[in-house]
């Protein structure tokens, strides 16, 4: 039987959908990624947002419709769509045959086999289950970069948030399974490892009872192979002076932090049940700047939550002026089932959100090119991600760049190159937010 995984959402659920597709692999199932040769798909589902809960509901639906024409024979919903609406998807999408939890990855293979059998079962382990880790992983990302998920869950209960209630509370994965994951990925090819979880600064308290990311990262660059070790999903206030120092020291960190501050707005982060304030934020930044000149630094806002004033949005207009961030992501406020913020007053309209993310954007996209301004001339260490067909200009990122949310490089050679080749090249010009360079002869 062939298989036709469909991975939704963020990086964390696509760890799941390689872990699960090691899992059958194991069990001689085969895989597609043409749905017109498929006999099963898995759907790995989001619901994180509005958006991402719509896109599931309409992929489970398309898969629905070609089940119904003879094209496929089964249907299995995982991740947090299923976890969360498993009653509604069974009452309105009937054509899927099974759903599995978020914590229940390690159950898929015994799933399907029973779809396939004839005797289909959901499987729903608690929330509190340990991880799944360790066991066969097939990467979908090329093989020169993956994603290592370090924990589980979350427990920082922000009001607009549904994760602590799909994913349950923080669980940190054991330090040696998951140097042992490290050095089988490398051993495969990998090259850039990124470390995910919903928040990879509190890795550890929970097993060790302190902050451990600063101890693991350093294990982690010991491991041969490994040329870039990347950090994501960094909350502000946990941010150590320790975890500082080992980015400033260890050679193999991406000189990169990806910190979600949602808003710099005192009122309104503490409406969101965040844990941080102006004040704090600036003086994170600034330790982080100072320490490290050349840190690229992204972050996430949301505009227009409840009860956001316009004071309020400017205040963080001002803030992103200032803080002049390397990288810059805005969503609209969504309401969320269950989640207390849905409950709040002074919902702000629709239109009014995105006005306020379009600014923000606008806003964002100068800060953006003026930046890259300064790059030209610059000579930069590049990862190779492909080429351009039929021409000789290659895809790559710079360490300011994480895949698939960030800018490229375009270098032009005439040199044979391949996928996870590292190269030293000189940029030559800009685009907009991608750059241009060229092979740096020294």
């Amino acid at each position: 039987m062939k298989i036709l995984f469909i991975s939704l959402g963020c990086d964390k659920n696509l760890v799941d959908t390689e872990k699960m597709i090691g899992l059958l692999s194991e069990r001689g199932y085969e895989f597609t990624d043409d749905e017109t040769q498929a006999q099963a798909v898995i759907v790995n589902t989001c619901c994180f947002i509005g958006d991402a809960k719509e896109e599931s509901i309409n992929t489970l639906l398309e898969m629905a419709e070609l089940k119904k024409n003879g094209q496929l024979k089964a249907i299995i919903a995982s991740g947090c769509l299923a976890q969360r609406y498993k009653e509604e998807i069974q009452k309105e999408i009937p054509e899927v045959d099974a759903l599995i939890g978020t914590m229940s990855v390690s159950a898929i293979a015994d799933t399907l086999d029973s779809v396939v059998k004839g005797k289909p079962r959901n499987t729903f382990y608690e929330l509190s289950t340990k991880p799944y880790s360790g066991g066969k992983r097939i990467l979908t990302t090329g093989g020169h970069f993956a994603y290592l998920k370090i924990a589980e869950g979350c427990d920082k209960n922000c009001t607009y948030c549904i994760i602590p209630k799909v994913r349950g509370g923080y669980r940190s994965i054991p330090m040696e399974e998951l140097i042992e994951e490290a050095k089988k990925l490398a051993e495969e090819g990998v090259k850039e490892l990124i470390l995910v979880a919903q928040e990879t600064t509190l890795y550890g308290k929970d097993l060790y009872g302190r902050k451990s990311l600063p101890e693991l990262l350093k294990k982690l660059c010991e491991i041969p192979g490994l040329y870039w070790i990347r950090i994501l999903y960094c909350y502000p206030e946990e941010i150590t002076d320790e975890l500082i120092e080992t980015i400033k020291n260890e050679k193999k960190i991406c000189n990169y932090l990806d910190i979600p501050i949602q808003h710099a707005s005192d009122d309104v982060l503490r409406r969101m049940g965040r844990w941080t304030n102006e004040e704090h934020l600036r003086t994170v930044i600034g330790k982080l700047r100072e320490s490290i000149p050349d840190i690229a630094l992204r972050t996430t806002l949301i505009s227009g939550f409840p009860g956001e004033t316009q004071e309020d949005f400017e205040e963080l207009y001002r803030f992103v002026n200032e803080m002049e961030f390397d990288r810059l992501g805005v969503f609209t406020y969504s309401a969320e089932e269950d989640t207390v913020a849905a409950d709040m007053p002074d919902q702000i309209p629709e239109e009014v959100k995105a006005t306020r993310r379009d600014e923000l954007m606008q806003l964002q996209q100068a800060i953006a090119f003026e930046k890259n301004e300064d790059m030209p001339g610059k000579i930069m260490t590049v990862m190779v991600e492909g080429k351009v067909a039929d021409e000789d200009v290659y895809v790559t990122r710079t360490y300011r760049d994480a895949p698939g949310v960030d800018g490229y490089l375009f270098l032009k050679t005439t040199a044979r190159l391949v996928s996870g080749d590292f190269v030293k090249v000189i940029v030559t010009d800009v685009n907009e937010y991608d750059l241009i360079g060229e092979i740096y002869n020294e």
